[in-house]
């Protein structure tokens, strides 16, 4: 899919649209670990998915330190990114 946007400098830029969608597996994964949270009392702060990578990024936790990656194939694992 094409889209034309305006660009910095105000002219038309043709862009392409990514046709990636979230899986099925990716569905089902993000419901169990939603409700893991849920039943944790956890709250979830960001629910994202990443149309270039096809990945789903999940922030949670009363501080955000919960981080999980659902991958399309429906595997998901906590985010170890310890920039902080």
């Amino acid at each position: 899919m094409q889209t034309l946007v305006y660009a910095e400098s105000k002219r038309l830029v043709d862009t392409q649209e990514s046709d990636i969608q979230p899986t099925t597996e990716q569905g089902f994964a993000c419901i169990r670990v939603c409700q893991l949270l849920s039943n944790g009392f956890q709250p979830i702060y960001v629910f994202r998915f990443d149309d270039k990578t096809g990945e789903i990024f999940i922030l949670a936790g009363v501080n955000e330190g919960i981080e999980v990656v659902v991958f399309r194939d429906g595997l998901w694992e906590f985010n170890n990114n310890e920039q902080a």
